[in-house]
């Protein structure tokens, strides 16, 4: 008897084992090649002008680490049972609050912005925890209000009041873009919920009105609505971005100028290794190659919403499904604005733009994906 027991263990493991969820995890780790392949061509140029021309991989090497940071904790995770998270669903998002509230009194700045924290030599933004914390909570809530949802107390006031625990110090930083994507998400989690539609349509004008008397009392907000609508009507400032930006895209064409020989990057376009390497690709590797990427993040979107539908719990289908719309919005909205589709946010392009807390978590998001992959199979109890 014992022997059987043993040799079930066995099989179940290696069932386990095999049943993760390979054609996601190969769009991954294509992404991820991908991205920092064309990180380290966006970022070549300012990398050798801030080390005084004595080195062009700086962004690369310090993104690699993070990747490799990334993997290990994808790996971690992709082992860790929904159970735990379903556990820690509080207590993360406590610790959010307070690394966003030590932002406040204790944040540093970069590039004017301040968002990030130092503990024990570690900066990191905050934010990026705070939007895994989130969609984590609201998995939870998902299960524990059930049918519940549908009603107004729980459907929106629980899920509304977890959502303000963390948009209150958001908007405290000024940081409108996080603001923006955690909403966003937000929703699409209340709508699978079972939130009434009603509700959600009159949270959406409300929060259109909230962004309203933002965009009016934050000066540098406003200016980028104006720079959005008419960036030629100040080229050399705020419309100068999106311009550099346009020109880069327009002058890639159907083919592009080549891997490497994008000339915007050389200091003409801003921020071109981070909110806008989207445009240094369309440059070097034209619309053939631009488009074959977000072929690639619909292929990964896509194939991340069917582990979330074939997940053997309710809890493990919104936390899957509130992971994928992440990455989906967050690459929505970063090519949105760099086309001038949209006004600028701030949001990078996932596994491409150059930030190492959002590598490292994305990546450590997606082991959870691959987890809930690899247990589809397999009955778990929550509680």
């Amino acid at each position: 008897m014992a022997a059987e027991r043993s040799l079930y263990a066995k099989e179940e493991r290696l069932s386990r084992r095999k049943s993760i969820d390979f054609p996601f995890l190969f769009l991954l780790l294509l992404l991820l090649t991908l991205g920092l392949g064309m990180l380290y061509s966006a970022s070549s140029a300012q990398s050798q002008y801030d080390t005084h021309y004595t080195d062009s991989t700086r962004y690369l090497q310090k993104q690699a680490v993070c990747a490799f940071i990334g993997l290990g904790a994808m790996a971690i995770a992709s082992r860790i049972p929904a159970k735990f998270w379903y556990q820690m669903a509080w207590p993360l998002y406590g610790i959010s609050i307070g690394l966003l509230l030590m932002v406040l009194f204790f944040g540093e700045s970069v590039n004017g912005a301040k968002r990030w924290v130092n503990i024990l030599g570690l900066q990191f933004q905050p934010s990026e925890i705070a939007k895994f914390t989130l969609i984590l909570l609201f998995a939870r809530l998902t299960r524990i209000y059930d049918t519940d949802a549908k009603k107004f107390r729980y459907g929106v006031l629980g899920f509304g009041a977890a959502l303000l625990g963390i948009l209150i110090p958001l908007a405290l930083e000024k940081h409108l873009s996080a603001i923006m994507l955690m909403g966003m998400v937000a929703v699409v989690m209340m709508f699978i919920a079972g939130t009434s539609p009603k509700w959600l349509l009159t949270g959406a004008a409300l929060a259109g009105l909230f962004v309203l008397v933002y965009v009016s009392f934050m000066g540098y907000a406003g200016d980028r609505i104006t720079a959005w609508q008419h960036p030629e009507s100040d080229p050399s400032d705020t419309g100068y971005q999106i311009l550099q930006s346009l020109y880069a895209i327009g002058s890639g064409g159907l083919f592009g100028l080549g891997l490497g020989k994008s000339r915007q990057k050389y200091l003409y376009l801003p921020f071109q290794y981070n909110d806008y390497i989207f445009a240094v690709i369309c440059e070097e590797l034209g619309l053939v190659g631009a488009t074959a990427i977000l072929l690639l993040f619909g292929a990964l979107i896509l194939r991340g919403y069917w582990i979330a539908l074939r997940a053997n719990n309710r809890f493990s289908t919104v936390l899957a499904a509130g992971l994928v719309t992440l990455i989906a919005v967050q690459t929505l909205l970063n090519i949105g604005v760099v086309t001038n589709l949209l006004p600028s946010t701030g949001i990078a392009l996932p596994f491409f733009s150059y930030g190492g807390t959002a590598l490292a978590v994305n990546l450590g998001e997606m082991g959870i994906l691959l987890s809930i992959s690899r247990r589809n199979n397999a009955q778990e109890d929550l509680l």
